[in-house]
């Protein structure tokens, strides 16, 4: 993780909601190299966790240009296997599942302890929010 929360950045605009997103202040930052969406080629990219939502940009100095919404993963894990590069994890939400790569297994893994973390708290969150706005009703919700 590199501390470069002293940067400050342009938020990231979600294009499908135009919602606007702070990226200043993160959790966790660093560079991975990720497989794009729709070439699956690899490259380098700057990723910002914060709270629920994992950005990535060009580099540490650019606005993100995309953003992995955690409060919807089902998982973290290693992925050496399926891609067939050292340090890979996987990002799985209820749309898609990202892959990428660290420089190092400790990178990986304090990547993969990061996004745990996020997720879990990300569920807290959603759970307590449910649980106080609950009304009469018989729900069948379980997480």
């Amino acid at each position: 993780m590199s501390n470069l929360s002293q940067i400050t950045r342009a938020p990231f605009i979600d294009s499908s909601t135009g919602i606007s997103y702070d990226c200043n202040n993160p959790d966790f930052t660093g560079y991975l190299t990720k497989q794009s969406s729709w070439l699956k080629d690899w490259r380098r990219r700057y990723f910002i966790l914060k709270g629920s939502k994992l950005f990535f940009a060009k580099n540490e100095h650019t606005t993100p240009h995309g953003m992995i919404d955690l409060s919807s993963c089902m998982t973290v894990k290693s992925a050496e296997q399926k891609t067939h590069k050292r340090n890979a994890l996987e990002v799985s939400t209820q749309d898609a599942t990202f892959f990428m790569f660290a420089g190092t297994e400790k990178e990986k893994d304090d990547w993969i302890g990061a996004i745990g973390r996020a997720i879990v708290q990300s569920g807290r969150t959603y759970k307590q929010e449910y649980v106080s706005d609950e009304s009469d009703s018989d729900s069948d919700y379980q997480s």
